[in-house]
Parts: C-alpha cells; structure tokens; sequence
C-alpha cells in the first residue's frame, strides 16, 4: 500500500469518525442511539410494529421529542453510518450499525492506549 494510498485512508477514515462524533455531540441524538442499542442490539433490526420492542414508534414520547424531530435526528444518525434504515411498507425499521460502533469502540480503547491510530509527529 502506498503512503498516499493509506494517508488517503487515514484521512477518510478520521472523517468518519468526526462525522460520527458530532452526530452524537447532540444530546437528542446521543439519547436515541442509547435507546436503540439499549432495545435493539447492534445488527438487529427494531420496528415500530413490533410489540416486543416498541422503541421506534415510542421514542420520541420515552424522549419527549416530537416525532418530526425523532425524524431529522434518525436522519442525522444515518448520515453519519451510525443507523440503517429500511421502509417496509409504512413502519421504517432503524437498527444500530455494529460496524460503525466497533469502529469507535476501538477508537476510543486505542485513545486509551495512547495510541489512536493517528499519524505520528514530526520532529
């Protein structure tokens, strides 16, 4: 791999994490992903039909947001790769994207670590 190659990487690969970040620096957003995860573990689909799992159609009253606001919120959330979303008929089924949770876990042990996978310093 060329050093433009993964400088290119890393580059975008800190853009999604960015992304990601001020997506949840939201305090609504951080709230409904909490609350996703918390009724829909990572990967599994949670719908509004599903009465075992009622989060989409109850979230914003658990939240006491309106839901034109859960909507832009879920929006922002998608945008960022942190929720999938799929319509199946009128209900939309959201679901926490494992990949982009394990990728920021492992940000933040690395961060931990002291070493975030971030380019060295010069000098």
């Amino acid at each position: 791999m060329s050093n433009a190659r993964s400088s290119g990487y890393r580059a975008n690969r800190t853009d999604d994490l960015a992304r990601a970040l001020k997506a949840l620096a939201n305090p609504h957003r951080l709230a409904i992903l909490t609350r996703l995860v918390r009724c829909c573990p990572p990967g599994s689909a949670c719908r509004g039909d599903d009465r075992r799992q009622p989060c989409v159609g109850e979230l914003g009253r658990d939240l006491g947001i309106v839901p034109s606001t859960v909507s832009h919120h879920l929006k922002e959330l998608r945008a960022a790769g942190l929720v999938n979303m799929t319509r199946r008929g009128q209900t939309i089924e959201c679901s926490v994207d494992a990949g982009a949770i394990e990728r920021l876990a492992e940000f933040f042990s690395r961060l931990a670590a002291g070493d975030p996978g971030a380019r060295k310093k010069k000098g």
